[in-house]
């Protein structure tokens, strides 16, 4: 089984770290007024990849919250995905210069498809969808719409674009801390070749164990919130449950997850 990805997830709205609950800005939650500090602390933590979002430039379109992801880069000794506001190729283009690892594309990839391929084809394995869905919907615009496209359908739309990784955010859970959507989540990850990342409602440590389980096996990553901003989930715990891989041969030796990385 391969290592799973936690990423400790910042999500910007007014320049500021919050918690959505289920996607509504107006039940915005702050838990940091300094994102740069935040992520300082989830790299101390021992955490190798972090997940920012532009709340405010999900609804705006375009990167509302640039100010404060460009703090948090100039301190970063991690890894970085980011998406919110990424309609455009300049956008794109800016922040991979800026040192962004991972750019996600969300609603554009429901209504610009092509524009996905071509950053793909432009930027191999930096490229990421997000998928945020209501009822099995994608919902786009900072979740404020929902579409009549499916998870599935859109995912298979990127099958052979060079997407380096699909986030599935299950929108009832999120910030709701009702444990991950993993029937959902394992399901749309058997259907695509696309590697693809849990999000929304890791609550416990349970959630991470859970993520070890065979049925899961496919699954890149899974993305931490609420639950490490209150102190239910222990950093620490989760990452050495994370990184002990019993490796594919059944001779059960242990191996870290760094070390396969």
């Amino acid at each position: 089984m391969a290592p799973v990805i936690l990423f400790p997830a910042i999500d910007l709205k007014n320049g500021e770290c919050v918690r959505l609950l289920r996607g509504d800005m107006t039940q915005a939650t702050v838990f940091n007024t300094d994102p740069a500090a935040q992520a300082r602390a989830f790299a101390e933590q021992g955490f190798d990849y972090l997940h920012v979002v532009d709340l405010d430039g999900a609804f705006a379109g375009k990167p509302v919250n640039a100010e404060a992801v460009r703090r948090i880069l100039s301190g970063l000794t991690m890894k970085m995905q980011l998406g919110g506001g990424v309609r455009d190729l300049k956008t794109v283009r800016g922040w991979l210069e800026a040192g962004v690892t991972r750019v996600i594309i969300g609603t554009a990839a429901v209504g610009d498809p092509g524009f996905v391929r071509e950053a793909a084809r432009l930027y191999p394995d930096r490229i990421a969808v997000g998928i945020d869905a209501r009822g099995g919907r994608v919902a786009v615009e900072g979740w404020a719409k929902t579409s009549n496209v499916s998870a599935l359908d859109l995912g298979r739309r990127f099958e052979d674009a060079g997407v380096a990784a699909i986030i599935y955010t299950d929108i009832a859970r999120d910030g709701a801390l009702q444990g991950l959507n993993i029937a959902s989540t394992v399901a749309l990850a058997e259907g695509l070749s696309i590697p693809v990342i849990a999000s929304g409602g890791l609550a416990s440590i349970e959630d991470v164990r859970r993520l070890t389980e065979p049925d899961c096996a496919k699954l890149a990553g899974a993305i931490a919130g609420r639950a490490l901003y209150d102190g239910r989930l222990d950093p620490r715990e989760a990452l050495a449950l994370l990184r002990v891989v019993r490796l594919p041969s059944g001779e059960g030796t242990l191996k870290s997850a760094k070390e396969n990385t």
